[in-house]
């Protein structure tokens, strides 16, 4: 081996998971935290556990969440304009008969004159 190329190996480095669990190994690096490990991953341990890495199911379900918010507004606006169509036709259709028998047009007017 070439000398002062090689980087400094560590016989007792220390792995650290979340869970608690700590492991000796020879590394490179002296100290490694890691997120899961045999003791505490799913398929090892038989449980069903949500594996979540930098939040992403979180994100996930506020996304979702979200979506259903806008939707559930979509369809309230939607009801709304559904419902003013509806008054705004009973009124134009109440004005345009109403507006007939109380106003002669201007050819019924004419006529008269003559």
């Amino acid at each position: 081996m070439k000398p002062k190329i090689h980087p400094k190996y560590y016989d007792n480095a220390t792995i650290t998971c979340a869970c608690g669990n700590v492991f000796k190994v020879g590394s490179t690096v002296e100290k490694i935290e890691i997120e899961i490990c045999s003791a505490c991953h799913p398929f090892y341990t038989g449980k069903k556990k949500l594996v979540d890495s930098a939040g992403q199911v979180d994100r996930f379900q506020k996304k979702m969440e979200m979506a259903k918010k806008m939707q559930a507004e979509k369809e309230a606006k939607e009801k709304a304009k559904k419902s003013k169509a509806k008054k705004s036709s009973k009124k134009s259709t109440k004005k345009t008969t109403s507006s007939k028998t109380a106003t002669p047009s201007k050819e019924t007017k004419k006529q008269t004159k003559k």
